[in-house]
């Protein structure tokens, strides 16, 4: 199954041109990924996609610590600073560890992420999602910015595809940008939809203890996690134009991640 998703993603890396012969590693990625020394593990962050839980993980590990990762304080573990970002490093010594480490990614369907994304940070009272942002898309979809309704899902969407991909909020920009899988060769491509299988291999790749599990954690526990059918029932509210340019806007993730779409009724399948 790894070797099927690294030659699907290489081989569409070759045909969109997304390797480089002289690559250097962007700030911005340097930022996504996390560095374990001690299992010479390095992971790279994708909002939407299981992140928190791996950071918990990550976390444990750097502290040489055997408690359970469900004792991690949840909403603390995207704030602390005992968890190392790869460009805190020298130049020298990221080429290093990016050319010695496993380096492992998760994707998740860019649709669904797309939809979980709206769903955490505009359905709840989180301030800058709720407030700041949320003005910024109100006053995109020319509407009142104090106006207490909630933005809907149709104006989140009209919002995302016109933004530049390069400067999306990291919550739902493509995730070939955040990780850079053309250039950084990942050892590990897991994906949600087949998390248990994909966690195992990576923990037993890393040498982690055997008491070691992925939390089933997340931030909203009163909220049903977002999956294909929720997600269905989000999209039917878009127009085949609206759907057009969510496709343009993650065809890149849809071809390197092997994941389908189609404009008809089921959306993806």
């Amino acid at each position: 199954m790894q070797r099927d998703r690294r030659d699907i993603l290489n081989a569409t890396c070759l045909k969109k041109t997304l390797s480089s012969a002289k690559w250097q590693l962007d700030y911005r990625v340097a930022r996504q990924l996390f560095v374990d020394e001690s299992h010479k593990f390095i992971y790279c962050e994708v909002p939407k996609v299981g992140c928190s839980n791996w950071k918990k993980i990550l976390l444990l590990l750097t502290l040489n610590l055997s408690r359970d990762t469900s004792e991690v304080n949840h909403g603390k573990i995207h704030t602390t600073k005992l968890l190392k970002r790869l460009n805190s490093y020298p130049p020298k010594q990221q080429a290093e560890l990016l050319n010695t480490y496993t380096k492992v990614m998760f994707t998740r369907h860019p649709l669904e992420r797309l939809v979980s994304a709206y769903r955490d940070k505009f359905l709840h009272s989180e301030p800058y999602y709720s407030i700041t942002v949320a003005n910024e898309i109100k006053a995109f979809s020319k509407r009142k910015q104090n106006s207490t309704k909630k933005v809907t899902f149709q104006e989140f969407i009209n919002y995302v595809v016109t933004r530049n991909q390069r400067y999306m909020d990291t919550h739902w920009q493509p995730m070939f940008l955040l990780c850079d899988p053309c250039n950084i060769h990942y050892d590990i491509l897991g994906k949600l939809e087949t998390l248990d299988q994909d966690v195992d291999h990576v923990l037993k790749r890393i040498g982690a203890p055997e008491s070691f599990y992925y939390p089933d954690s997340k931030s909203y526990s009163s909220q049903k996690r977002t999956n294909k059918d929720i997600t269905l029932n989000y999209l039917r509210e878009l127009s085949f134009d609206q759907m057009q340019k969510v496709k343009e806007t993650y065809e890149t993730d849809l071809s390197l991640f092997n994941y389908s779409f189609t404009l008809k009724t089921d959306f993806f399948l």
